[in-house]
């Protein structure tokens, strides 16, 4: 996965996935009840994608890939950001993206997922 539109294919096919603006036109974010689970900056080359991981995960996978680092302007334990060069495999990259996904789904309310038709 290495293009926007490659990125924004693999985020539609997930349930209830929107893509706001909120942070200007450069900025690409992926939300789910409200909630940002992946930011990418689309004017990146490479392009660059933020999710949202557990803590220990996170670690492991910085120390695993050259091309993962702590978030930027995010909670470094929480979130990493992927360097999309072609370095790490599309399941890798698409396996977060889900990760990061469910994440945020588990953390929204009973009220907030009973909104949501997943």
């Amino acid at each position: 996965m290495q293009s926007v539109a490659e990125l924004r294919e693999a985020c539609a096919r997930l349930a209830c996935s929107e893509e706001p603006f909120p942070f200007g036109p450069g900025t690409l974010v992926f939300s789910v009840g409200g909630k940002v689970y992946a930011l990418s900056d689309i004017t990146a080359d490479p392009l660059t994608l933020s999710l949202k991981v557990r803590p220990t995960y996170g670690e492991e996978l910085r120390t695993g890939h050259n091309a993962i680092v702590p978030g930027p302007h995010l909670n470094k334990r929480r979130w990493i950001t992927a360097t999309l060069d072609g370095s790490l495999p599309d399941a890798l990259v698409e396996g977060l993206l889900e990760g990061s996904h469910a994440l945020v789904v588990a953390g929204l309310t009973r009220a907030q997922r009973a909104a949501l038709v997943l």
